[in-house]
């Protein structure tokens, strides 16, 4: 993506930018040029690098309005801009609705949901008094578009991520264009804690129609793209990265002949 794609001289703000899916997203927007930062509670154990430069590192809270209304602020003094934001942080335990109390789950959709909103209006008020505006980047999931037991607070919000986008890019245009990624299953340095050793990662990617779960590099791309001037006329769109999908379970029990 970078060899087409120009971010130089572009400042990009990744949440959750430390490790799986959110280093991806770094090193691509890297290579592609951009200047990065990124931000999460804790730094990350190696710094996150890609075409000889290295992104910088801020703590915060996303949970905290305030906390992330000081981020923003710091990135706007030592800046002066703010090119493109990827709400890439969140995630969730496994939890059956039944095993865990209300404020557990609410805590799943204010770091999945809420916080992104918190982060997003804090960005526009940089981006829309620039030249050239800006772009967002949501990173949502298949988990918003069908049932997701054991993880159901985190699809709930993972669905309202998708729509909040799309409010954004009607209220927001034509200075800040926003989108979202749709991800599928992603190999990640955690990966073995869903699907298993090396047998049962190869065994999921096999329900995948593209035969592989898709790799951060992969999730990357896509948002590089979204964020350059290829994207100018794509806002309030979603991009599906998944891979095409999951197989539909009634091909596999079928018994007719094809």
């Amino acid at each position: 993506m970078a060899a087409i794609t120009d971010l130089s001289g572009s400042l990009a703000v990744v949440t959750g930018g430390t490790r799986g899916v959110g280093a991806g997203i770094t090193r691509a927007l890297l290579e592609a040029g951009a200047q990065v930062v990124i931000c999460a509670r804790r730094a990350p154990d190696r710094p996150v690098e890609a075409a000889g430069r290295t992104a910088r590192f801020l703590p915060v809270d996303l949970r905290d309005p305030e906390a992330t209304g000081g981020f923003f602020e710091r990135v706007r003094g030592d800046y002066g801009r703010l090119d493109t934001l990827v709400n890439n942080a969140g995630g969730t335990p496994f939890r059956m609705l039944d095993e865990g109390r209300a404020e557990h789950h609410a805590r799943v959709v204010g770091l999945n949901l809420v916080a992104p909103l918190t982060a997003s209006i804090a960005a526009y008020e940089m981006m829309r008094r620039q030249s050239g505006g800006g772009s967002i980047v949501m990173v949502g999931s298949v988990s918003g578009s069908r049932p997701s037991p054991g993880t159901a607070a985190y699809g709930a919000a993972k669905a309202g991520l998708e729509n909040l986008a799309r409010s954004m890019a009607v209220e927001w245009a034509p200075r800040v264009r926003v989108n979202t990624l749709v991800v599928g299953m992603v190999r990640t340095e955690l990966a073995h804690l869903h699907y298993g050793d090396e047998d049962g990662i190869t065994a999921v990617g096999r329900t995948v129609p593209l035969g592989r779960l898709a790799e951060p590099a992969d999730i990357g791309d896509a948002c590089v793209f979204l964020a350059s001037d290829r994207a100018a006329y794509i806002s309030g769109a979603a991009l599906h990265v998944h891979g095409g999908g999951e197989r539909p379970a009634f091909l596999d029990a079928a018994t007719v002949d094809n």
